[in-house]
């Protein structure tokens, strides 16, 4: 097949290419509804990258990337397994597109929360609310109480 294409996105403003010889793809038998036809065709593919070595990632998307990502690779090797389809071409393109989402994602720069305050409506509405529940606590007192 081609190089893999990411689109553009925060992170990687030009998208990224990886070229075909870094993708390694294995291929095996596939599990599930298939008749004759699971038996016998490798339509499963795993696809594996390694991001510590893939000339596609510049250093910072690459440490975005690994720490992101750390809890799904095997040292610094990213695999994923398609095994939806049928067809083996199905499911290759189908693991290259999940590659390519995942890449776009892990390289994308974090979301900075700005820490904002209450608004006046907001504090005026969860006092008025306190003082309601209050109100209701009050009139559930036995009469004698006061």
């Amino acid at each position: 097949m081609d190089d893999l294409q990411v689109t553009p996105g925060p992170g990687a403003p030009h998208g990224l290419q990886i070229p075909d010889a870094e993708l390694i793809e294995q291929f095996s038998h596939a599990s599930g509804p298939g008749g004759q036809g699971v038996n016998t065709a490798d339509s499963r593919v795993q696809l594996s990258l390694d991001l510590a070595t893939t000339s596609a990632l510049d250093e910072v998307q690459r440490d975005r990337a690994l720490s992101r990502l750390a809890p799904r690779l095997a040292g610094s090797v990213l695999t994923l397994t398609a095994s939806e389809q049928r067809s083996q071409r199905q499911n290759r393109i189908a693991a290259r597109q999940r590659l390519a989402a995942l890449l776009r994602e892990a390289v994308a720069p974090p979301v900075v929360r700005r820490a904002t305050r209450p608004t006046k409506g907001s504090k005026r509405r969860r006092l008025e609310a306190k003082r309601r529940r209050g109100d209701v606590k009050r009139t559930r007192r036995k009469p004698g109480a006061e």
